[in-house]
């Protein structure tokens, strides 16, 4: 059933209709039955055509000398007034133009050209502007936010600055901005590891790579100040220690919109933590159980930390499978699967596109009624370039590339990332220059993603991605249930180098064999003595062979 009727063009001798043209678009995909009024319509003109057919909404546009328009709007609000039924009254112009005609007092809505195409889809949904910031207006969870911001994605940006009060104002600051719809909370590594040990606390690291929080309150503190604006959900890196208990504090604190975790890192293989890899793992399933009961989305962050230390592109594609398959068996039902483009930073993006497509293939595979896969894309962090201008031109190309998924969430990156954190200022500009990216894609964007190279190369690494999974699954098979989900076969699959990476540090408990290089726009294993690329059977098979020769799959755990 049709909303009612919404009519647009543009007023007086005004001849530019584009914008009332692309109004209507958005009008009819919400529902709504449209008229196109044209250009250069007389007040006469619009008044006759309002009482022939009764439309619930009329936006005119007008685009010229800001004094012109004032005599047509005074003649339409003199000529309006013995209009039956009134209309919503939509005028839309340059900001020169919208601020004298706002002045009148008589239009319901001004746009001035600065809105995204996102506040136009509220107003059509809701009949309020972004801008009145009413808290009832904004969805407070992930899943509703995502349903309510349909088509558009969702923007986030990370954000914490060694102060708290510095931290705590620049997130109102953000919020009252109105650019993103998510505030990640970066908080730092004493807050992350020692929430719950002060006295471990180095206090000379205070604020080492986010803010220093201290307590639950502080914690709360934050949330509050993010509520005006736009009224962002708020969410926050987990910790690495005392998981759970962190975990509770956000869930209260901040009303934590979704837990991220690592399967693998924020450990002993990273030095971001002293857990064995075991131990962090089965500690990450269980937080992926206790957000699950809890019905709070979960996000595995761990394709692109092996992306990160330069592990081969079939490692990444198999991880995201692994993730989604963990998520899904222990309990999380709205699942945020990240793709990090741009890892290893000198991929081409024809090949980083199919391998973030072979990502989603394989993570939407275990997709069901009750288990809701979410993507979200991502610049990344090696990528940006330490010069600023240089830095912005990056993430929009990043972002324009990974548009090509239909992504539910864009994690915006802020363009200072190679030299420092993003301040308030760099956090909305960045979250701008994604949108403008957004706003030229949303609709119609060139079909890279058909390109026959990329669907080749997409086909190519879900082959040797479950060549990696059949692998696992036929070494661990008779001895666990499910090697899969199997934190102990996982974490020998990292001692044994099955799951590798060139940064893992060699020593007795890991190998740190894997050697990749890039090679026609795709990161691939290589064989350094030999001179040559393996494929993936082949260099699992060096692993069985290596391992019958020096007899170390008898010292294998299990």
């Amino acid at each position: 059933m049709k909303k009612g009727l919404v009519m647009a063009g543009s007023l007086g001798n005004c001849v530019h209709v584009a914008g009332a043209a692309h109004f209507l678009n958005l009008a009819e995909d919400e529902g709504y039955e449209t008229l196109f009024l044209g250009p250069a319509n007389s007040v006469d003109s619009v008044i006759s055509k309002i009482r022939a057919r009764k439309p619930a909404m009329v936006s005119l546009g007008y685009r010229l000398t800001p004094a012109n328009v004032i005599p047509l709007a005074r003649e339409l609000i003199e000529k309006s007034k013995n209009l039956a039924v009134q209309p919503v009254w939509i005028f839309a112009g340059t900001r020169p133009v919208a601020r004298e005609v706002e002045k009148l007092g008589f239009f319901d809505v001004v746009f001035d050209g600065a809105e995204d195409i996102d506040e136009c889809i509220m107003f059509l949904r809701t009949g309020a502007r972004r801008r009145e910031g009413s808290a009832e207006l904004f969805a407070q969870s992930l899943t509703d936010r995502i349903r309510q911001k349909k088509p558009y994605p969702l923007l986030r940006h990370h954000f914490g600055l060694p102060d708290f009060e510095d931290t705590r104002a620049g997130v109102a600051e953000i919020a009252e901005s109105r650019v993103l719809d998510v505030i990640s909370l970066g908080i730092d590594q004493n807050t992350q590891q020692f929430f719950f040990a002060p006295e471990k606390r180095d206090p000379r690291m205070d604020g080492a790579g986010g803010v220093p929080v201290r307590s639950a309150g502080e914690f709360a503190r934050l949330r509050e100040a993010s509520r005006c604006g736009n009224y962002p959900l708020m969410r926050c890196y987990s910790g690495t220690a005392d998981v759970i208990r962190l975990a509770e504090v956000l869930r209260t604190g901040i009303d934590n919109a979704w837990c991220a975790v690592p399967l693998c890192w924020y450990n002993e293989l990273d030095g971001r933590g002293t857990r064995k890899v075991e131990e962090a793992m089965r500690e990450s399933q269980s937080m992926i159980r206790w957000h699950g009961e809890r019905n709070i989305p979960v996000e595995l962050n761990e394709p692109h930390h092996w992306g990160l230390r330069d592990a081969h592109d079939t490692i990444s594609v198999a991880m995201s499978f692994l993730s989604a398959y963990n998520a899904k068996k222990y309990g999380a039902k709205d699942y945020v699967a990240q793709y990090m483009f741009n890892i290893p930073s000198s991929m081409s993006f024809s090949m980083d596109l199919a391998k973030a497509l072979a990502q989603i293939e394989m993570s939407e595979s275990v997709a069901d009624a009750g288990f809701r896969v979410y993507r979200e894309v991502r610049a990344g962090l090696p990528f940006l370039n330490g010069d600023p201008d240089i830095a912005k031109g990056q993430l929009a190309a990043s972002t324009a590339n990974a548009m090509n998924v239909a992504p539910h969430i864009i994690h915006v990156v802020g363009y200072s990332e190679a030299e420092r954190a993003a301040t308030p200022e760099i956090v909305i500009e960045s979250c701008k220059i994604v949108r403008g990216v957004v706003r030229s894609t949303l609709y119609g964007n060139a079909d890279a993603a058909a390109d026959p190279r990329v669907q080749a190369r997409k086909n190519e690494l879900i082959d040797e991605a479950n060549c990696l999974l059949a692998f696992i699954r036929e070494e661990y098979g008779n001895r666990c249930e499910d090697p899969w989900g199997d934190a102990a076969a996982l974490s020998d699959c990292i001692r044994r180098g099955i799951l590798d990476a060139p940064h893992i540090v060699k020593n007795a408990e890991f190998r740190g064999d894997l050697a990749t290089r890039i090679h026609e726009g795709k990161c691939l294993a290589y064989d350094g003595a030999a001179g040559r690329f393996l494929n993936e059977r082949e260099r699992l098979a060096r692993i069985r062979e290596r391992e019958g020769k020096y007899g170390s799959q008898q010292n294998r755990s299990h």
